[in-house]
Order: structure tokens, then C-alpha cells, then sequence
């Protein structure tokens, strides 16, 4: 190809017709041509913002996620980010080697001629944007062989189904971090190296025995020592299960060298109105309040306010209800949500929407703009309430 190589004598002839000075010109001139076997299928580029490109430049790697039917989304160690093709109206060549401006020096006195070749060329590339984990499929998974307690004399230990971290990375359409942390909210733990979501059923079984023994014991819940717990709660169920149940519903201290635990009194509380909830499609508010109540350690208070994202109270009914309504069982969809909750409700106040969408905010989305875009507001007796922008199917 060298003999279709242009020569400085006809790039200045090209100047002057085009009536550019070459003295206001750089003295570095790129002569471009096109390689054999160019293609513009053979490569593909991303935009990347100074945070990915300092993760990149310090030998991070990022990942691309997602099953076959799933839109790609592209994680590095703690973020997720969704993936978009922008098409772009100029042609983007890729030149190995090729020097910007600020690279080349102006000391050359004569203009120079420096040939290179076009590697390949493309007309789109990927656009990032930072977007919610999709994690509802994380449960999901592990919901498929919940863990039930030690196997019983005889039986053998159901082995299917069972994910190791490395298995979740590749499932799973989040960051490992996100992961990490969902694992932690969702009460998960690792058994023989494999992650597992206790049965709801045994997880309450745990904080039961848990909160009978601060009874029993006239503990303050703030104040639960671990050594004795174990000690008291080994002869029926493993010390490692008391003591994530503990992980999960209290915070761990020292004191004097002892540990104890300082129940979450929200989280018990809310524990025990989930049980409650659990096999009842409505339940009379006011009684379920009064049962709730007498379901907790003695020190802890109930209130309504603890069940936001988890159940829905109906004052507009005679007597007043509450259901169960748990914000992981609804779609992931920002739609698919709204559809679903207006086929629940015809009109919601924003207090009550609110738990039930707050998860569909991402970084500068807010409740606010959500209903804005996917709901109509109105006034009833005073209060503004929010229903569909469509009709929904009930």
C-alpha cells in the first residue's frame, strides 16, 4: 500500500485548495489509510466516566452480566451499570498509536508526514448509565432449597439447587458488593461454602427461641449475652444458627470482654408481624395490633410505622384491615410495579406508595418524579391521592 501513501508535496496541495495556512496548522501531519481486512464488527467501545476509567487504569476489571433473556448490565466491584448503544453520525476510527495534540511538541521546525494505519471503524458505542442491582432474582435462586435446620436422624441433606458466591456472580445482575449486602438483608447464610436463605418458617422458629429466652430470663433485650444463649438454645437448634439469628436481629458488642447482642426493636417487631401476617389474607387492624403486641419481648413497643414496605393497612374500610403486601414479592419494572399496585388500589396516598417504590429510585430519581411520571394526582376530602395515567386490568 505504500505506493497510495500521500507525499507532504500533495498534502500541501490539498491545504491550499481547501485555503487552510500551514502555518496554523500543527507540524505533525496524519496521513490515514485503511488496513487489510478492516472491519467494523471487530470491535465495540464504551464511554467510560473518570470513575471506570480510573478502575480500569489501576487493573480492575469490569464485568458484563446477564442471562440470555436479560438486558446486559455492566458491574465493576460496588456499582451497576445499565448498558445503551448511542448511535453517533461521525465515523469513530480506531488508530493504534495515534498522538492527540496535546502529545505532540511544537518544536519540529518543518511540517512531517506521519503514515497510519486505520484499524477499524465504528458508527455506535456503549453508553453507561448507574441503575438499581436487579436482585429480586437473587432470592429467587436460593428460595429454590431453602434451609430447614439440620437434617433429622436418617435424612439425607438435599444437595440441588445450592449456590456458591462465584455461582451468584454469574447469575446475578449486580455488583459483588451489591450482592454481599442483599445477602445480608435478606437473612442469608453460608453453609459449606454454599448461600442460603433460611425457610421463613425456621427463621421465625430461631427468633422465637430467641425472644422466649429474654422473657424467661427477664434480659434486657438491649442487652443479650451470647455465651449464655448458646449455652441455653444448643440442645435445640445449632450454635451457629442462634448466632446468625442474633447477627440478623441485633447488633453485636463487648462489654468487659463478654458479647452481647442489642436486639433490633424494629426488625423483631417486624418479624413477628410478618408470622402474624403470614396466613391471613386481611386481618382486623385493631386486633391484629392487641395480638402483635403481646407476640413481643415485654421492653419492645409495636407500631404501624415498623410495617412500611411489608404490609398495608385499609383505614378506609369498616372495620379497618391490614395484608400482607412485602415490596421483594412486587415486579422489579418500574410499569409493571404501578400496574400492579393500582390493580391492589384504585388510589393511594403518597404516604402509603411511597415504601413501595422508594426501591425504584436511582441515583437522582425521586418518589416524587416517579408519580409525576407514572401516576395522576387528585384531591379527595382534602388529601391528595395518586391512580393511574390507564386503565388497569383488576
Amino acid at each position: 500500500m505504500e505506493h497510495n501513501m500521500r507525499t507532504l508535496e500533495e498534502v500541501q496541495a490539498t491545504l491550499q485548495i481547501a485555503k487552510l495556512k500551514e502555518e496554523d496548522l500543527l507540524k505533525t501531519i496524519h496521513c490515514l489509510s485503511f488496513g487489510e481486512n478492516v472491519s467494523s464488527a471487530e470491535y465495540c467501545l464504551m464511554e467510560l466516566d473518570d470513575t471506570l476509567c480510573k478502575h480500569i487504569e489501576a487493573g480492575q476489571s469490569l464485568v458484563i452480566r446477564g442471562d440470555k433473556d436479560e438486558r446486559a448490565v455492566l458491574c465493576d466491584n460496588n456499582t451497576t451499570y445499565g448498558m445503551k448503544i448511542a448511535d453517533t453520525s461521525n465515523l469513530l476510527l480506531f488508530v493504534p498509536g495515534c498522538s492527540t495534540p496535546d502529545q505532540l511538541t511544537s518544536s519540529q521546525e518543518s511540517s512531517h508526514l506521519v503514515h497510519t494505519q486505520i484499524w477499524g471503524f465504528c458508527s455506535s458505542y456503549w453508553e453507561l448509565r448507574k441503575q438499581c442491582p436487579k436482585l429480586k432474582k437473587l432470592k429467587k435462586l436460593l428460595m429454590e432449597n431453602p434451609y430447614e435446620g439440620p437434617a433429622l436422624g436418617g435424612q439425607e441433606e438435599n444437595t440441588e439447587h445450592r449456590y456458591t458466591m462465584l455461582d451468584l456472580l454469574d447469575r446475578i445482575q449486580a455488583s459483588e458488593e451489591e450482592i454481599q449486602a442483599h445477602l445480608q438483608t435478606i437473612h442469608a447464610c453460608q453453609i459449606d461454602g454454599f448461600w442460603c436463605v433460611l425457610d421463613f418458617d425456621y427463621e421465625m422458629k430461631l427468633l422465637g427461641h430467641v425472644t422466649q429466652l429474654v422473657d424467661s430470663e427477664s434480659w434486657s433485650f438491649k442487652k443479650v449475652p451470647l455465651q449464655t444463649s448458646l449455652e441455653e438454645l444448643s440442645p435445640l437448634e445449632p450454635k451457629e444458627m442462634i448466632e446468625h439469628c442474633l447477627n440478623c436481629y441485633g447488633k453485636r458488642y463487648t462489654e468487659n470482654g463478654q458479647v452481647f447482642y442489642a436486639l433490633d426493636e424494629d426488625k423483631v417487631c417486624r418479624a413477628m408481624a410478618l408470622l402474624l401476617l403470614h396466613n391471613a389474607v386481611k386481618f382486623n387492624l385493631k386486633e391484629f395490633q392487641e395480638v402483635w403486641q403481646q407476640s413481643v419481648p415485654e421492653e419492645m413497643s409495636t407500631r404501624l410505622d415498623q410495617l412500611k414496605s411489608v404490609a398495608l393497612v385499609d383505614r378506609s374500610s369498616r372495620p379497618g384491615t391490614i395484608s400482607l403486601l412485602q415490596v421483594e414479592d412486587l415486579p422489579e419494572d418500574t410499569l409493571e410495579r404501578f400496574n400492579h399496585l393500582f390493580s391492589l388500589r384504585e388510589k393511594w396516598t403518597e404516604e402509603d406508595i411511597t415504601p413501595y417504590i422508594q426501591d425504584l429510585c436511582g441515583e437522582k430519581l425521586t418518589t416524587g418524579a416517579l408519580l409525576t411520571k407514572y401516576a395522576r394526582s387528585s384531591m379527595q376530602n382534602g388529601i391528595k391521592v395518586f391512580n393511574s395515567r390507564r386503565p388497569v386490568a383488576t
